[in-house]
């Protein structure tokens, strides 16, 4: 019964974070999709018209019109709409309350086991796969060099940022191993949402998200191996082979999905950025809750550390794209999927596979800057209007 209840969690939480949809050309071909909430820059290349649920809402509330007045089925999808909208931009609220819940009184989260944290992180991932199809890896082939420079800064600055963080603060071996594996994985799906929040480059980021998901499953053991194969055990193959299975699995459910169930995964669009909310609510409270006591002990001599390689990656991660050529939307779009890692990933990763316990320790406080971060980004440039001519 547990273990079918864990393969069946991934598709009861299929909605569980911010998902997209299939869009459909003039042609009838499918396009690059973005998540439901998300609109592109209107001059990307990989410009994505919103869609559901507001079309949706739009075209039914036009129909109701025309009939004189709207439908109560109208007006509870307006009102779950607007609430829908409010919550998912409130999403780093929800983020500190949940973590000081979890820091109080970490008992709380106990009912969320590894099983179902594995199985909410496989549905992260099978939610970025419904949004894709295989033109979508046509269009990064046709344009390579934004994913490029931002695949770069992923695996190239950040763990050696990270490294040289923990060493200057002093850290211990554990703790800098976690650092470095902070620094050394993937980036998070909410920097889609954040992404769209800054007036980036939705499509593109979905895209990069992607690059640097798969990349994880050599790029994420070969650092750890490379980097701290002499500071403290790292079962390098454990941790491919659990890429593959909670990141590049559900991916390909998703795109299959995607494909061959367009009617199942349209209906479930409107309800997944709330249930992305709150997903990622949990998640990063059941981390924060299983290291609640080395968190408060670690003090602000790791806090520190872990929000500069958020913030500093942050920032580099968008001026060197903007000295090199790249316009401000494309550097607003790298800057903020450098800055957020997906934490929660890293978190498992430590706990299956690094033989101190500590080394989760910093991934558990990554989950929470890492979301503070990004959201601090996005809110700053939201109100900085990209120029004319800088797309």
């Amino acid at each position: 019964m547990k273990l079918a209840a864990f393969f069946l969690l991934p598709a009861a939480a299929f909605s569980f974070a911010p998902a997209g949809r299939v869009v459909i050309n003039s042609v009838g071909s499918p396009i690059v999709s973005s998540p439901a909430f998300a609109v592109s820059s209107p001059k990307s290349r990989y410009h994505v018209p919103m869609a559901s649920p507001r079309s949706a809402l739009k075209m039914s509330s036009e129909a109701a019109d025309n009939s004189g007045e709207k439908s109560l089925g109208t007006k509870i999808f307006e009102a779950y709409t607007k609430t829908a909208n409010v919550a998912t931009t409130l999403f780093p609220l929800w983020t500190v309350l949940f973590t000081a819940i979890a820091l109080k009184k970490p008992s709380t989260f106990d009912f969320f086991t590894t099983e179902y944290f594995t199985a909410a992180l496989a549905a992260l991932m099978l939610s970025m796969g419904i949004t894709l199809t295989p033109a979508d890896f046509v269009a990064v082939a046709s344009e390579p060099s934004s994913v490029l420079m931002q695949f770069s800064l992923c695996y190239g600055m950040m763990p050696v940022l990270a490294l040289a963080l923990g060493k200057a603060f002093g850290l211990d071996a554990g703790l800098l191993a976690g650092m470095v594996l902070v620094g050394s994985i993937n980036g998070g799906q909410a920097s889609n949402l954040c992404t769209y929040i800054a007036k980036g480059n939705v499509a593109l980021s979905v895209l990069m998200t992607t690059a640097t998901t798969v990349g994880a499953i050599i790029m994420t053991p070969f650092l750890c191996k490379s980097i701290l194969g002499a500071v403290v055990p790292v079962d390098a193959k454990g941790i491919a082979m659990s890429t593959i299975q909670v990141v590049l699995a559900p991916i390909a459910i998703g795109m299959t999905a995607n494909k061959f169930f367009p009617k199942l995964v349209k209906a479930i669009l409107p309800f997944a950025p709330v249930v992305g909310v709150v997903s990622t609510c949990l998640l990063v409270a059941s981390a924060v809750a299983q290291v609640a006591e080395p968190i408060l002990n670690a003090g602000i001599g790791l806090q520190i550390p872990v929000l500069l390689l958020h913030l500093l990656g942050g920032i580099v991660g968008y001026w060197l794209p903007k000295i090199t050529g790249f316009g401000e939307v494309k550097s607003r779009t790298m800057a903020i999927e450098t800055s957020m890692k997906s934490s929660a990933f890293g978190f498992l990763l430590a706990k299956l596979h690094f033989g101190d316990y500590v080394a989760r320790v910093p991934s558990a406080v990554s989950v929470v800057w890492m979301a503070l971060t990004g959201s601090m980004l996005a809110v700053v440039w939201r109100y900085i209007p990209v120029k004319e001519g800088e797309e």
